[in-house]
């Protein structure tokens, strides 16, 4: 399988695609003026603590103030604000924690007024990103993301992924990171770290701490609001997340953006270089590589699927439900439960790509077609959690129920991602209100007027809808001959489907289109005006 990262430059920010074998599978758009992003550390104020959410509301210079609630403010939390607090006051002090006295934890059922006060200053990171009317929810449990660990300041525990199944790699590893990692860090060993030699690990390592240290010597001199730490742009931290041996070419339009991806691919994967492309076609980035056309195809409220089938994804405050159709595929199979499965199965991979296309989030409840067979019902769960695999936020598949739904719950930590894919309405250019239609005819026959005898114009051209082409055209004595016998000019009326019914056009006798200005839009126009002016 191909994978492919192409990042397009914009004004607003990069547009970034995520191709597997050509196909869309995951979109982003990071905004330049996101100053709030997964990651970022801040030095907060306290503004109100909340004793019956057991939580505070942490002011970091968003509109609205941030989230902090107690689970996340981690057992060390004292030892933190201790911390920060001898940072600010003594400029001196050390980025190592080496000789730094630990507090006494806090209890897990504590209260939060006990821990924080209002206008203390303390040091927070955001979990998630501000949604909908919500603002940013935050933890004290600080982390610094690296390729292949988690650098944890103010703890000691090494831990690794579950998803390294080997009791024999995870012992390595965790002997490895124990040997080199410096006191009071703690360190969590990603999933990538498998295989992985201690130089490659020890480098990592050795960023995570310069980027700490880079803080602390911001933290002394920071204000309130302040970004001590700020967390990657989109594309370098999805570099980070996922690039590895399977991954064929990175291609960027910008010059600049480039040339700043080359330099953090030399910092964590020299040998990936050589996959890294600028591209300076003339045709725009997303539309070479026909990830324009399946955005607009893909982002819509319906999604059509392998078979004939099709989606239907409707979004709430509280949840997503996305119902699967087997439109014109009923035909295809030999009785009612083999279509449902085939239609399921091939929904089921649709679905998992589209939680990761759109970025949802939340609870996702999946209407599935209803299939009597308990078995065949296994079958699209297996390959919902298959396909789910590839999916880097945390997840939970539940079984389909009696009722043919299956729940998904779906990390969400930033909002979810939404391209307007209609367009507006040619003929009411939006407005959802079109002329009069009874009026056509009479606004016709004053433009043919106006052209015939006061612009002296000849052999002219009617373009029409053709139930108005057949309105003038038929009949003895058609309103086409009428106009011949009044003005001895001949009207060629010609139909077009194209046209709605209210739209016409008028060809000259060299072929070029006359430009038509209503009669009746001018008498809308100035009775609006008279309005206004009322």
């Amino acid at each position: 399988m191909s994978n492919e990262l192409i990042i397009n430059s914009t004004q607003d920010g990069e547009r970034i695609a995520l191709l597997q074998d050509k196909r869309l599978v995951e979109y982003h758009f990071d905004r330049n003026d996101t100053n709030y992003s997964v990651g970022d550390i801040f030095l907060g104020t306290v503004k109100k603590v909340m004793p019956g959410l057991n939580a505070a509301f942490i002011d970091i210079g968003y509109t609205k103030d941030a989230f902090l609630h107690y689970h996340d403010l981690g057992e060390n939390i004292k030892t933190l604000n201790k911390y920060v607090k001898t940072v600010q006051t003594q400029k001196n002090t050390s980025a190592k924690l080496n000789q730094i006295k630990f507090e006494p934890e806090i209890d897990k059922l504590g209260k939060m007024a006990d821990v924080l006060k209002k206008g203390q200053q303390v040091l927070v990171q955001i979990v998630k990103e501000p949604i909908s009317t919500k603002g940013p929810r935050l933890s004290c449990e600080i982390s610094l993301a690296g390729r292949y660990l988690v650098l944890v300041p103010f703890s000691n525990t090494v831990s690794v992924s579950k998803k390294i199944v080997s009791k024999e790699e995870r012992t390595r590893l965790k002997r490895l990171i124990t040997s080199i990692k410096p006191e009071n860090f703690g360190v969590i060993i990603r999933t990538v770290a498998e295989g992985r030699e201690v130089a490659e690990l020890d480098k990592d390592l050795r960023t995570m701490l310069t980027t700490w240290e880079e803080g602390i010597a911001a933290l002394r001199t920071a204000k309130e609001r302040d970004k001590v730490i700020g967390e990657l742009g989109r594309s370098s931290s999805m570099l980070r997340d996922i690039l590895n041996e399977s991954f064929d070419s990175i291609v960027v339009d910008d010059e600049k953006l480039h040339n700043e991806i080359k330099t953090y691919i030399e910092t964590i994967a020299p040998d990936k270089l050589k996959i890294l492309k600028h591209y300076t076609g003339k045709v725009k980035t997303f539309e070479h590589f026909n990830i324009e056309k399946q955005l607009k195809s893909l982002f819509g409220k319906t999604v059509s699927i392998p078979g004939g089938g099709y989606l239907v994804i409707e979004h709430t405050e509280a949840l997503h439900v996305v119902d699967v159709n087997s439109g014109n595929k009923s035909n295809s199979e030999t009785d009612q439960e083999a279509t449902a499965l085939n239609v399921n199965l091939t929904a089921a991979k649709e679905v998992a790509r589209q939680l990761r296309l759109r970025d949802l989030g939340g609870i996702i409840v999946v209407d599935f077609i209803d299939m009597k067979s308990a078995e065949n019902r296994q079958k699209v769960q297996d390959v919902v959690k298959e396909e789910m695999k590839k999916d880097r936020s945390k997840y939970t598949v539940l079984p389909i129920s009696k009722f043919g739904l299956m729940q998904i719950t779906r990390q969400r930590v930033r909002p979810e991602q939404n391209i307007v894919t209609g367009e507006v309405c040619p003929t009411c250019q939006g407005s959802g209100k079109i002329s009069a239609s009874i009026l056509v005819t009479d606004e016709i026959d004053q433009t043919i007027e106006d052209l015939l005898t006061r612009q002296n114009q000849k052999n002219i051209t009617l373009y029409v809808h053709p139930f108005l082409h057949a309105y003038y055209t038929k009949g003895f004595i058609s309103k086409q001959r009428k106009w011949f016998l009044k003005h001895f000019k001949w009207v060629n009326v010609v139909k077009d489907t194209a046209l709605a019914l209210t739209d016409f056009k008028v060809m000259d006798e060299h072929g070029d289109e006359i430009e038509l200005k209503s009669a009746y839009s001018e008498v809308n126009s100035l009775q609006d005006r008279a309005v206004e002016t009322e």
